[in-house]
């Protein structure tokens, strides 16, 4: 099983990206999942989550910043960062649970630099 998030990349202060995370297999379908960074030295952190019913929640650092959102179609994740910080450099991992499972799968982690 594997997720694969992308979008990352150098921004200025300000800007906006957005991040997706998508599941290699068709059979692996999305129904709850979380975007998570760490940053350099810190530890991984949640930074958004999406539950099966759609409902989010989001760390207080990014709230009416970030916004967490699901394509049951394309099966993809999505995290749309506006307003960034440099203190929103990290790495961006997803973490995904299928239908089919009670259990939490990491995607790889993709770079998000902010500058000042």
């Amino acid at each position: 099983v594997q997720l694969q998030a992308s979008g990352g990349g150098l921004v200025q202060a300000g800007g906006s990206l957005r991040l997706s995370c998508a599941a290699s297999r068709s059979t692996f379908s999305i129904n709850a999942a979380g975007w998570y960074r760490q940053a350099p030295g810190k530890q991984r952190v949640l930074v958004a989550f999406i539950n099966g019913g759609g409902s989010t929640n989001y760390a207080d650092s990014v709230k009416g910043r970030f916004a967490i959102s699901g394509d049951n179609a394309k099966n993809t994740v999505y995290l749309q960062m506006n307003s960034l910080k440099p203190e929103d450099t990290a790495v961006y991992y997803c973490n995904a649970r299928p239908t089919w499972s009670a259990d939490y799968f990491w995607g790889q982690g993709t770079l998000v630099t902010v500058s000042s």
